[in-house]
């Protein structure tokens, strides 16, 4: 995109929103996104504030804050996002203290899988054209991690990636293109360095 100019600017497009949800260029300080992130960094707070002693209370604002949380999920506060309701997490799944979660576009979470601590998953992205960059537009992609993932601590997950089920990543990686199955990768960029066996196979 060459110009300062998006989807909405005159109100004949679409409204900020629906060019967010659509995966096009959009204003964040749009009064209704700007309310709806409020909100979440609100139940946020409130969820990084809660007990350990109370894992109802807990689980309950998490429900809230999030689209869908499956059983048995355990988020360790503190957690970032940027709106809650585009993250959904499967059953059984463990995300250890310090994930941020900027789920512009939607961050989808399978089953059962393992994130170490300070994780980040990022779908916005940011024009590379100056004018358009220095004009606040910007975008998303979607993330998808699939079921039994094993991401190590500090990994980046960047936008558009696909991780597929049971492969595991090591600390402090950078995804920047999709993984298949059954893999592990490392490094920055994160490269395949090796395939994993059958089931119950170890790393």
């Amino acid at each position: 995109m060459s110009d300062e100019t998006g989807p909405g600017q005159d109100g004949s497009g679409p409204s900020q929103k629906e060019a967010m949800l659509s995966g096009e260029l959009y204003l964040a300080d749009d009064p209704e996104l700007a309310a709806e992130a409020l909100h979440a960094a609100v139940l946020s707070e409130r969820y990084n504030a809660t007990s350990a002693t109370d894992p109802e209370a807990r689980r309950a604002v998490l429900a809230e804050l999030l689209g869908a949380v499956g059983e048995g999920v355990e988020v360790r506060p503190p957690l970032r996002v940027d709106y809650g309701y585009r993250t959904t997490i499967g059953p059984r799944t463990f995300v250890n203290f310090g994930a941020v979660f900027l789920d512009v576009a939607r961050i989808t979470v399978g089953a059962d899988v393992q994130m170490g601590p300070n994780v980040q998953l990022l779908t916005p992205t940011h024009p590379i054209d100056p004018g358009p960059r220095r004009a606040k537009w910007e975008a998303a992609r979607p993330i998808t991690i699939g079921d039994n993932v094993w991401l190590g601590g500090g990994v980046i997950v960047c936008p558009g990636v696909t991780i597929g089920e049971n492969t595991v990543v090591g600390a402090g990686s950078v995804v920047t293109r999709d993984l298949p199955a059954d893999v592990v990768a490392v490094g920055n960029p994160a490269r395949v360095v090796r395939t994993i066996g059958g089931e119950g196979a170890g790393a």
